[in-house]
Parts: structure tokens; sequence; C-alpha cells
């Protein structure tokens, strides 16, 4: 793809954007319903195939998707926390909604580490619950009244920051390389360009294989943030980027192979616009 010819795709991309900030998978009904659901005030989860949104009294309290790493995963894939250490506060707390809390009650985790850790899955699967990388699943519309998870809330967060967020994110995907086909297809690196430029960890892991979101889990790294890099990688030709409509397998959930913890410091911003609002 010629430097002009990418341009003018990222420029009518902007425009579809800002026409319609709603139109992929759904998202408009997804917010008419949030929208609704806040003004209620309701408690429960919106569910779909893409994942599910838990409320409690309007505010947005946990979100999962089957393409992101969970509370458990994040917290287990650097070694901060261990497997077992997770296991036992999921079945003595989970009955009781209460699992996150009661990691700080035994000193597991500081309440610093449980808030950054839960704000970056929730934001994460938000995403992918709002804007699925399947194109063809239903947007969420089955509301579970009163269903609670097991996990227990941490730092509710307001449906409209959630909702903000990730339109911001579908625009930074937009802007670095309007190609969608890139974020379910496997990442090919260009023969040649591989060592040259760009030594990530997410083009060292690209293998022709595994596609952005399982790259993501190899890593133990934020779902989005692996999607942006390997946009980036593809604006500048280190990935290849599939030709529009090109068919690609069905998004697979995150590998679970242990890595890095999550990036703290993108985390604590996250927390710190939360407290200003």
């Amino acid at each position: 793809m010629t430097a002009f010819a990418g341009a003018e795709r990222v420029e009518k991309a902007e425009r579809a954007a800002v026409m319609d900030p709603g139109s992929r998978a759904g998202g408009a009904v997804v917010t008419a319903t949030l929208d609704r659901l806040v003004r209620e005030r309701a408690t429960g989860a919106l569910h779909g195939r893409a994942g599910a949104l838990y409320l409690a009294d309007g505010a947005l309290v946990h979100a999962e998707s089957p393409v992101v790493p969970d509370v458990g995963w994040r917290l287990t894939a650097g070694g901060r926390l261990s497997r077992s250490s997770w296991e036992e506060a999921v079945a003595e707390g989970g009955p009781g909604h209460r699992a996150g809390n009661l990691l700080v009650e035994r000193g597991r985790l500081s309440r610093g580490e449980l808030e950054l850790c839960h704000l970056s899955a929730l934001f994460d699967a938000a995403y992918f619950v709002l804007f699925p990388l399947d194109g063809s699943q239903r947007a969420p519309d089955r509301f579970l009244r009163e269903a609670r998870h097991w996990f227990g809330p941490v730092r509710p967060v307001p449906v409209a920051a959630v909702q903000r967020e990730a339109r911001r994110r579908r625009g930074l995907l937009e802007r670095a390389w309007p190609c969608p086909e890139v974020d379910v297809s496997p990442v090919v690196p260009v023969p040649g360009a591989v060592r040259r430029a760009h030594p990530g960890a997410v083009l060292a892991a690209a293998d022709g294989v595994r596609t952005p979101t399982q790259i993501a889990g190899a890593l133990g790294r934020s779902a989005f943030a692996t999607l942006l890099d390997v946009r980036r990688l593809a604006a500048a030709g280190l990935v290849r980027t599939p030709a529009p409509g090109t068919p690609a397998p069905r998004p697979a959930p995150a590998a679970r192979v242990p890595a890095d913890a999550p990036e703290i410091s993108l985390l604590r911003r996250i927390r710190d616009a939360l407290e200003a609002l």
C-alpha cells in the first residue's frame, strides 16, 4: 500500500468515525442500552457473545471478554500473586462476591495494586465488548438484573467514562492504520524488515501464526495496547497488511503464558483521572 493510499484510508476512517461513532458491531445499540441502565441506576450484567459488562447502581464495576486476559491472569502472569493464593481467594471470597477484597484483607495485595490491575482489565475488556473483533457478533442484548460478579466491586467507573475511552481507543487504531483486518489476522513479519527497526516484544513474538490478541496473552500485555502496536507495525511496513475483505479466523482467546506485569504508569494515570471525575 502506498503512503498516499494509506493517508486516504486514514482520512476516510476518521470521517466515518465522526459521522457514526457507534456503527461497528451494533455499538449504537449498546450505547442506548447502557444509557438507559445508567438512568435506571440498574444493577446486573449485560451479556452477549463478545463478553459482559457488570453494573452496580448504574456504574460499571467489572467487564469480561474472551479475548482479554482476566484479572486473575493479570495478577499471576508476572508472579505478583501465586496461583494458589488466587484460587484460594476465588474459592473463599467468590460465593460472597468479594474475592478481590479478600486478597487485600489477607495482605496478598495492596489496595492500590488491586485497583490498578482491575482498572486495566476493566477498560481492556470493555473495549472489546463495545467494539467486538468479530463483526458478525451481535451487540450484548441480555441484561440479567441483580446479577453480580464473584470478584466483587473494586472501583466503580462511570459508564460515560468507559464509553469515551472506548471511542478514544477506536480512534487511535484508525489513525494508526485503518485496516481492521490486521486485528484478527496472524501477525506476519515482512522478511528483511524485522531486525532492521522496532525491536519490540510484539514484533519479536510475531510468528506468522498468532493473532494480536494471542500475542497479548503470550506477553501478558493489554490486548488493546497490543492491537495498537500491531497496527503501527503494519503502518511502518514491518508486518503484512491483509487485503481489505480478506477472510480471517474467528478471534481466539488470548494465550495464557506467564510474562511481565501490566504497565503500572499507564494504570496510575487512569486511576488518577477517575479520581478527578
